[in-house]
């Protein structure tokens, strides 16, 4: 658990609800939420630094694509081909790096990736949120773009251990 700015721990569940047929997108092996599951929320993530440890996952920011309602910077899709992310709730904290590019790496690869949306860590299994679980405190959220950058083989999309900084 990380502790937030504030000196407090801001750590709580909320229980999934199955989505209604045809809500929760599954592109790029999406998670839809469970009936009855329980899901982490946390307003905190871990402290930034010149080497933040993190969970690189993969998102399509396209109209129509899993990553949902148009991106919270700008209420705009961008193109899978563009190397953009999504941040977790703390990382993104309101919007304060919406735009400013971060680097991402990994096995001796790196990329640029513009910030460009929030990976909600404090709500989830709702419609706003197309029914998936929150995203975890840690999370990278990327494009395709940013995969391939990496040099990341196809069939290994989807998870993978970064370090990310501030460009």
């Amino acid at each position: 658990m990380y502790q937030c700015r504030q000196g407090l721990q801001a750590k709580w569940k909320i229980r999934g609800r199955k989505p209604p047929p045809g809500q929760c997108n599954q592109e790029n092996d999406s998670d839809c939420c469970v009936q009855g599951n329980s899901y982490t929320t946390c307003k905190c993530s871990p402290s930034v630094s010149s080497n933040t440890k993190a969970t690189l996952t993969l998102n399509s920011f396209q109209k129509g694509g899993d990553g949902g309602d148009p991106s919270e910077c700008d209420n705009q899709y961008h193109s899978d081909d563009t190397p953009v992310v999504a941040l977790s709730t703390g990382w993104y904290s309101g919007g304060v790096r919406c735009h400013n590019n971060i680097v991402i790496s990994t096995n001796g690869q790196s990329v640029r990736a513009m910030v460009v949306d929030e990976c909600d860590s404090t709500m989830g299994s709702d419609e706003d949120h197309d029914y998936k679980p929150p995203c975890r405190s840690n999370i990278v959220d990327a494009s395709k773009a940013v995969w391939k950058a990496l040099g990341v083989p196809e069939d290994n999309w989807g998870v993978l251990d970064i370090t990310w900084t501030d460009a």
